[in-house]
């Protein structure tokens, strides 16, 4: 039964962390959410240091992953994984679930390098693990165009392709992994469709009502290349069901 299982979330102030949490204690989970500076009814712990983290695994029964830093992931997302399950093996942890990002090993980025490297530790540590690929958010895909639009127009590469995900699929899809045993399986999730950079521009400009020009250029590079030939797409089964203009509707 969820109410006997502890679970500690890491990254639990997240935007993830954020669905995740909420969710497990409604199904009954004891849940520790953890963060790196105090706060009430959460175990402090530092995952670049080590600091904590023997506390914050204690007892626990599964560990539902999501820390990572984006400017720093050699020392927060490599290494502090490390600490964190050497830990979790010194006391038995059941199960760990590491969340990635789906098309990691076909997008030449130095932060998917960084995860990468990261899913070899999990699966080295002699841990009962779930890797889950989840494709990138609504929201990520919204503050790229954000980027992409900062001097007016939007500047796309038509061709790039983005699955993206709504964030409490991606909650659900983890409810139900750490419901099951450990399978020391690599999965991937992502939304209902495949859109363009073009598509997501579009819509996004119409659902803000906004009448900003579109300039559609060809970025060079292995990156876009890599984004043009659908590497942050999948086919993988399940998927999330929450669409791009449902959430910008919902948002506007």
């Amino acid at each position: 039964m969820s109410e006997n299982i502890k679970v500690l979330v890491t990254g639990a102030s997240g935007t993830l962390g954020s669905a995740v949490t909420p969710r497990l204690v409604k199904q009954g989970y004891a849940v520790r959410p953890m963060t790196r500076s105090a706060r009430d009814g959460w175990v402090t712990a530092d995952l670049r240091t080590g600091e904590g983290l023997d506390e914050a695994v204690r007892d626990v029964d599964v560990i539902v992953h999501l820390a990572s830093s984006p400017g720093r992931p050699r020392q927060t997302d490599v290494e502090g994984t490390r600490l964190l399950l050497a830990a979790a093996r010194k006391v038995g942890v059941g199960h760990v679930l590491y969340v990635s990002i789906n098309g990691i090993d076909r997008v030449p980025y130095a932060y998917y390098r960084a995860k990468l490297d990261t899913e070899e530790v999990v699966r080295a540590s002699g841990v009962p693990y779930t890797i889950l690929r989840a494709a990138q958010f609504h929201d990520f895909a919204e503050t790229m165009l954000s980027m992409l639009g900062k001097a007016g127009p939007v500047l796309v590469d038509p061709a790039w392709k983005l699955q993206p995900v709504a964030v409490e699929d991606v909650a659900d899809r983890i409810a139900e992994l750490i419901a099951r045993p450990a399978a020391g399986e690599t999965t991937e999730y992502a939304g209902p469709q495949v859109l363009t950079f073009d598509e997501l521009a579009r819509t996004w400009l119409a659902a803000r009502g906004k009448r900003r020009p579109i300039w559609r250029l060809s970025f060079p590079g292995k990156m876009s290349r890599a984004m043009r030939a659908g590497g942050q797409t999948t086919d993988a089964t399940p998927a999330g069901t929450r669409t791009w203009r449902g959430y910008l509707a919902e948002k506007y």
